[in-house]
């Protein structure tokens, strides 16, 4: 630890929380970090009681203290939390924001970097931390903790000795992520795409794009929007920064720039490099051939942003090499082999237009027939029609068979097949493996995805125990 580096401890709680703070009991403690869900409690934690839909956080307090927490944060008092160091407040959430907000502004020595986007925050926020350890000391949530309750919880896991984290900026509407801002202070700030994701709250893709922006607008002169060039909405948010832009992409204006792809399947993909050499103090630009072992050549602007932001860092040019063709980056979408050399593409966490349009880039970049069951899209607002029709014209250039589940699924289908594919339409969840089993032959490639709340991981799971069954069953009677 730093000499005179801040602790995180009552101490600090009580002066952070100054006015908003109603009373203190028991003992003086120091805190680890901050949690708001009693079944993730470890010893030395500080418990806020959040009051939710289906549960209030103060039924939980002592089970958090009988845990190991040694603070809790509530709006009264609590029998079986007298052993812990207790803030009483109005506001719960408004004292875990002040708190984490004073947390960050102690440690001034800490830069955090910033991204945002409509599809990958999580994966780019996971690079860029790989790429940056070879000269930093790192520190990232490797959860999707990108709002106004997880961004606090970010916060207060900070170490005095971390040099950078790398926090995810999410929004649902305008002045959300000026906000989170607010909170983490961002030197750094990356915005990787803008499209029509939670738009029946924010309204329309303008007001999108504008609170978006407020990532870039937020960073200070010193600081560095890094821009992905390739998307017209990003390009156009270039002007609205005091800090200077980087843009990265595959078109060849952009500074950091990768071109001509090769997709190797599962094993991943490989880029041939191009940075300006401005960025790195050099006349000439430095070129590299690169081989990312992570599957998705979708994956390359992310890659890009990554790499754009070592280079602002000033890591090493090599070292930045080396680091992208080690990156080790769990995806949301899974490969596995099943059966007789079925391969699954489950991407069943959610789904988006963007994120559709990569799954079935991957998915083409397979050996094999491509089968896929797609379905619904949610909070797409006024694009919820022309985006399932859009995916579903997608599918048919790329897909031999095509099944599809959900109401809105429905409407992926319709335009598949007047576009000529051949589809199918399942009513019930219940139905979906049984069906799809019916279809599967060994060298398939299959791709199952939607929105999270039509549970399509359970789908998958069913099946996988299916086709293993039929594949076992077949090799006993040839044996």
């Amino acid at each position: 630890m730093m000499p005179h580096s801040p602790s995180l401890d009552s101490t600090f709680v009580r002066t952070a929380l100054a006015s908003q703070l109603r009373g203190h009991e028991g003992p003086d403690q120091q805190f680890m970090r901050a949690i708001i869900d009693s079944r993730e409690t470890k010893p030395n934690d500080l418990f806020t009681a959040l009051s939710g839909a289906r549960t209030d956080g103060h039924n939980h307090a002592a089970q958090a203290v009988k845990a190991g927490a040694t603070g809790c944060i509530l709006k009264h008092t609590v029998e079986g939390t007298e052993a812990a160091s207790c803030f009483y407040v109005d506001d719960p959430l408004s004292a875990l924001q002040t708190l984490a907000a004073s947390w960050r502004a102690a440690l001034p020595q800490l830069e955090v970097i910033g991204v945002t986007g409509n599809v990958g925050k999580t994966t780019t926020k996971l690079i860029i931390a790989q790429l940056l350890q070879p000269k930093y000391q790192v520190q990232v949530n490797p959860l999707n903790y990108n709002n106004e309750v997880s961004v606090p919880l970010c916060l207060l896991e900070l170490r005095p000795e971390t040099e950078r984290a790398v926090i995810e900026h999410g929004m649902y509407t305008r002045g959300e992520i000026e906000l989170l801002c607010s909170w983490t202070q961002p030197q750094k700030g990356i915005v990787l795409n803008i499209g029509p994701v939670h738009l029946e709250r924010a309204g329309s893709i303008e007001a999108i794009a504008l609170a978006k922006r407020e990532l870039i607008e937020a960073l200070p002169a010193n600081g560095h929007a890094i821009l992905n060039i390739d998307d017209p909405r990003v390009a156009k948010i270039r002007p609205y920064t005091a800090a200077t832009v980087i843009t990265f992409g595959s078109a060849e204006r952009a500074q950091i720039r990768g071109h001509s792809v090769e997709s190797h399947g599962t094993d991943g993909f490989s880029f041939t490099l191009t940075v300006d050499g401005t960025l790195l103090g050099e006349i000439d630009n430095s070129e590299r051939r690169l081989r990312v072992p992570l599957p998705g050549t979708h994956l390359l602007s992310n890659v890009l942003a990554g790499i754009a932001t070592a280079v602002t860092e000033k890591v090493p040019f090599n070292a930045i090499a080396t680091a992208v063709e080690q990156l080790a980056v769990p995806l949301r979408l899974q490969i596995s082999t099943i059966g007789n050399d079925i391969t699954l593409l489950d991407d069943t966490y959610n789904a988006s237009p963007a994120s559709m349009h990569a799954a079935l880039d991957l998915l083409a970049e397979m050996p094999g027939r491509h089968l896929a069951l797609l379905g619904d899209m949610l909070e797409l607002g006024s694009e919820e029609e022309q985006a399932h029709q859009q995916i579903g014209e997608r599918a048919a250039d790329d897909l031999d068979l095509l099944f599809t589940i959900g109401q809105r699924g429905s409407q992926i289908g319709e335009a598949a097949a007047s576009a000529g594919l051949e589809t199918s339409h399942i009513e019930n969840q219940s139905d979906a493996a049984r069906t799809l089993l019916k279809r599967l032959r060994s060298g398939d490639a299959l791709l199952v995805k939607a929105s999270n709340q039509l549970h399509l991981d359970a789908v998958v799971k069913e099946l996988t125990i299916a086709v293993n069954s039929q594949f076992e069953r077949s090799v006993r009677r040839h044996t």
